[in-house]
């Protein structure tokens, strides 16, 4: 059976429901039809918030086998309402790029989902709209100023960093040029597209407070340089304004609800091998003001969503997680122990032996943080008793906290072992996180940090054009930002083919973006991909809609 098939066995509760449920008057939220609703800013309270119980969840370095994050947050969040803990899971928004492309959707899977499956996957409440429209008017008002006689600042098309955006996978638009057709259709430069969620203005969305730290974030864009070396900013532009008013709904976040009726928050998707990978800082708040405890993921592996969670957001807002669930599969593990992807589903010992040290690595990691990991075997048909007594017997070693999880299956019944955990743990937990690094140290000397610490790298290098923008950055004064970096999500390393826990590799910096309205700098490493491609068969060629309005073939 399909995840939509499953899907479609749950009659849903009305939306005013689940906001009294999750503790708002149903008059107050803005309802988008009867299953969906944005809630007001004003219901955040940081007072109560600080009352919540986060809980982070994880996983090791994704393969094509898939890890199931999603699934076990959601899975998760039913397992903890069970035992009668008031939660919420908190959850990024899906891209259309991924949905008609390979990966799919993002909505968790089998009994363990967060509906409706087909809305939330497709347009939503029109978030991603919102900061497509908003990030394309800077893009309109640069090149309109570029062109302009009278009120030009005389910015150097050569150095516009700023691109385009667009939710759906199109490599034909990566690199672009724009504006020919004759003097009355613009300057002639280089450009390009990037996919939705790469933009700035998510990453700003996501990390913002309230709407008067977006429209602030918002001026502080970075866009390039004058002819006489001058930076020039969006504020610079008077354009902030206008982009904060296109965003006034969807720095909301959404309502939605669980398969077991249980309220669920999904706000903001910015990618974690490009940006900070989590939901938005305001979603969050949102329901640890509303929670006993708060379910939320972070993208890929602990090595970036994770890391990038807490070296970037908690620190920006001021919140520190009880506990670290960590994802993982025997198959992955299997794969990168060296087993071939179209074998994972046999027995081998040997290579889930060889893959565990990748395993042990983000286990490590999470403990730099001064957090207690919780380590999820998320259950699959294939795998055996003795697989399964393998990653317990480490984990005994260690002395980590383990539970199998049945959570596509049988959804919170099937992490009521793995929730019993989470309390434990979350109501012994009397300590804050500690930062990998502090902002106020060098550039060179935090992106060293993580590569060292968190990746297991042995140096770091630089390349001509990062070292010229290393310059750059330290004469704007923009050195005091996290870092965010831009990595393969397959390896720990910055070479997808070094699976497992490769060891005494270089990291090599390529370049180094400004993302000052976001708040950080993003040193991009290996080949990183902005704006993917369809595969030779997309999946939109399985997705169709019936005459009376049934989506189908969409999972």
């Amino acid at each position: 059976m399909t995840d939509l098939q499953i899907a479609k066995k749950v009659t849903l509760k009305p939306i005013t429901e689940i906001a009294e449920k999750f503790g708002i008057d149903p008059e107050k939220i803005e309802m988008y039809g009867r299953d969906k609703a944005k809630i007001p800013l004003s219901y955040i309270n940081r007072n109560k918030a600080k009352k919540s119980n986060l809980i982070l969840v994880s996983a090791i370095s994704p393969t094509p086998a898939g890890e199931g994050k999603t699934t076990m947050s959601i899975g998760l969040t039913e397992a903890l309402n069970r035992l009668h803990k008031k939660t919420t899971v908190v959850l990024r928004e899906p891209s259309l790029g991924p949905v008609f492309g390979i990966k799919g959707g993002a909505t968790g899977g089998g009994y363990s989902q967060v509906l409706p499956l087909e809305d939330i996957n497709l347009h939503f409440t029109g978030d991603f709209s919102a900061i497509e429209k908003a990030h394309n008017l800077l893009s309109a008002v640069i090149d309109n100023n570029v062109q302009s006689k009278t009120q030009s600042l005389g910015l150097d098309p050569r150095t516009i960093t700023w691109k385009r955006v667009l939710d759906m996978n199109d490599r034909a638009l990566r690199r672009i040029i724009v504006g020919l057709g004759g003097t009355s259709f613009g300057i002639p430069r280089e450009t390009g597209f990037d996919i939705t969620a790469a933009s700035e203005i998510m990453a700003i969305l996501c990390i913002s407070k309230d709407l008067v730290d977006l429209k602030k974030r918002l001026g502080e864009i970075f866009i390039g340089y004058t002819y006489t070396k001058k930076p020039i900013f969006a504020k610079d532009l008077k354009v902030a304004g206008a982009m904060a008013a296109l965003l006034k709904h969807a720095i909301k976040p959404n309502l939605v609800q669980t398969m077991e009726g249980n309220p669920a928050i999904i706000h903001g998707g910015p990618f974690a091998n490009i940006a900070q990978g989590t939901n938005s800082v305001i979603g969050t708040l949102m329901g640890m003001t509303h929670s006993e405890y708060t379910v939320t993921e972070a993208g890929f592996g602990f090595d970036l969503g994770a890391e990038k969670f807490f070296d970037i957001k908690c620190q920006s807002a001021n919140i520190s997680p009880k506990a670290v669930v960590l994802t993982t599969t025997i198959r992955a593990l299997k794969y990168h122990g060296g087993a071939d992807l179209n074998n994972l589903e046999k027995p081998n010992l040997e290579a889930l032996r060889q893959g565990l040290p990748n395993l042990e690595k983000h286990l490590e990691n999470i403990k730099k943080f001064n957090v207690t990991p919780i380590i999820a075997i998320n259950k699959f048909k294939s795998d055996t008793k003795e697989e399964i007594q393998l990653i317990k017997d480490l984990a005994k070693i260690k002395n980590i906290r383990i539970a199998v999880a049945d959570v596509w299956a049988k959804g919170g019944a099937g992490a009521l072992k793995l929730a019993k955990h989470v309390i434990e743990v979350a109501e012994k937990c009397n300590t804050k996180f500690k930062p990998l690094y502090k902002w106020n140290m060098s550039i060179e000397s935090k992106i060293e940090n993580i590569a060292k610490e968190i990746y297991g790298a042995e140096h770091v290098d630089y390349n001509s054009v990062a070292k010229r923008q290393l310059r750059e950055i330290k004469t704007l004064g923009l050195d005091k930002l996290p870092i965010c970096v831009a990595k393969t999500q397959k390896s720990l390393s910055d070479n997808p083919k070094l699976l497992g826990r490769p060891k005494d590799f270089i990291i090599t910096v390529r370049e180094i973006e400004i993302a000052a309205g976001a708040g950080f700098l993003i040193p991009i490493t290996g080949n990183i991909m902005r704006m993917p491609g369809l595969p030779a068969i997309p999946a939109s060629e399985g997705i169709d809609i019936s005459n009376n309005g049934e989506i189908s073939g969409l999972f």
